[in-house]
């Protein structure tokens, strides 16, 4: 009797041994599944631990029909420009390599753009449209040509645009979550050997010995022209410090330059030849060009008179 009770007693620690692997094992493979699902789809597929306040649909969730392949194609364009868009786009650059994802992902995603345009536009000195925000990035930072407005590949971009922006509220002006804070470090006394030396010791992994590798050129003729962004130090600096380098390189890590640290690379980054930008004299046309603008405008040039 007492062998039986024994016997009844292993078994059933036993079994509730293989139910409780059984179970572990099946929610490992869950999670496994939907990791796998979000590297296979191309872009993060949002779930409920997502932080973005306004958490783009998956591409996975894109309709069907004519507008889910206009999106689709917009997205294409978005991360793949220099190739998909190779008579615009004049180098080697995409809006991925400012834009995580083509606009999808941090940092510096895009979703909610679409409801804060237009909008007024300090460089351009007036309102601007999506559309002419999207040419304005072509022209500068893909050293290209604007697409026409009533292009399908203009419509194929805002129709991606409007697709991850869907969640995010109408009336929306402000997109915090994507905000890049601009540096505020010093750009009288930029240190260029110092930022050499840093290039050297943080990005020359990525980004290559001439700054020049492809879709992550940094300077010279695959690159952005003087008229970008990215060519204004404090944007720059801003940009390396938040999010550089992507990985360990030089005992660097993302987010560890410091602030001096990275307006020196961004001086140097930026001392280098670029592509010029002939329309650059008509920036800022109310005479409020910032400190760290990379040339003379026509309105700077008549304050000084």
């Amino acid at each position: 009797m007492k062998n039986k009770v024994f016997n009844y007693s292993v078994l059933a620690i036993v079994s509730s041994l293989l139910l409780g692997i059984g179970f572990t094992y099946l929610v490992i493979s869950e999670k496994t599944s939907n990791e796998n699902i979000a590297t296979s789809s191309g872009t993060e597929v949002p779930d409920e631990a997502s932080t973005h306040p306004y958490a783009p649909p998956s591409m996975d969730e894109v309709p069907e029909g004519d507008e889910g392949e206009l999106i689709k194609l917009g997205y294409k364009y978005a991360t793949e420009t220099a190739t998909a868009l190779d008579g615009y786009s004049g180098n080697a650059l995409s809006c991925a390599s400012c834009h995580a994802g083509g606009g999808y992902e941090a940092p510096l995603d895009l979703v909610g753009i679409s409801k804060t345009y237009p909008q007024y536009n300090p460089r351009a000195g007036k309102e601007v449209s999506l559309e002419e925000r999207i040419n304005g990035c072509f022209k500068r930072s893909m050293n290209g040509k604007p697409l026409p407005p009533d292009s399908q590949e203009m419509k194929a971009m805002v129709a991606f645009y409007d697709y991850i922006s869907q969640n995010v509220p109408d009336g929306t002006t402000e997109r915090p979550w994507a905000e890049l804070e601009r540096s505020q470090a010093d750009i009288e006394n930029v240190d260029i050997e110092a930022g050499r030396e840093l290039y050297n010791k943080a990005c020359i992994s990525c980004h290559g010995e001439n700054g020049d590798s492809g879709s992550l050129a940094l300077w010279g003729d695959n690159s952005y022209n003087i008229g970008a962004g990215m060519a204004r130090l404090r944007t720059a600096a801003g940009f390396i410090q938040a999010y550089m380098p992507k990985m360990e390189s030089g005992g660097y890590s993302q987010g560890s330059l410091t602030d001096e640290e990275a307006m020196n690379l961004a001086a140097y980054i930026n001392s280098h030849d670029r592509p010029d930008f002939p329309d650059k004299i008509y920036d800022w046309p109310k005479g409020d060009a910032p400190d760290d603008a990379a040339y003379e405008t026509l309105a700077g040039k008549k304050d000084k008179e």
